[in-house]
């Protein structure tokens, strides 16, 4: 795997890609989970809620969508995708970056409590816990977790 990567905003023609990043990070992140029965209801979260609300800048490699990042005009990251053949490289601090730097007020967002994978990398990338949460779809526990300035 390369490091070389770019990142650009999200065009109506990632969708496709866009979702099915998203199943297979998920699927593999929490196997026991049927991820592929959710598309639907991904698919139009996707396109009602995230695509008209919030800035997405996705990474790509070799012309292939590898990650991409959602921030709001609150500050509230609510997705962070990285392709499993990307975790542990710089591509997800790239992404959280580039959300840091379209909300310079502050980045929110909630994580899954179980997923200490990912909460260590929000702490190292400057991210202090406040508070906890329920998410009202899946009723798993989360933190919310917040950067500032």
């Amino acid at each position: 795997m390369t490091a070389d990567f770019t990142l650009r905003p999200y065009r109506p023609e990632d969708e496709d890609a866009a979702i099915e990043l998203w199943r297979l990070t998920w699927q593999q992140a929490y196997p026991a989970i049927d991820f592929t029965a959710r598309v639907a209801w991904w698919r139009e979260r996707w396109r009602n809620e995230l695509v008209p609300n919030a800035a997405i800048i996705v990474a790509e490699q070799a012309q292939a969508l590898a990650g991409f990042v959602t921030i709001d005009g609150n500050g509230y990251l609510d997705q962070l995708v990285v392709s499993p053949d990307h975790w542990g490289s710089k591509l997800a601090t790239a992404l959280v970056d580039e959300a840091k730097r379209l909300s310079p007020g502050g980045v929110t967002l909630k994580v899954n409590k179980d997923n200490a994978r990912a909460i260590r990398f929000y702490e190292r990338n400057g991210f202090a816990h406040a508070g906890e949460d329920v998410n009202p779809t899946s009723r798993r526990p989360v933190l919310k977790m917040a950067w500032r300035a």
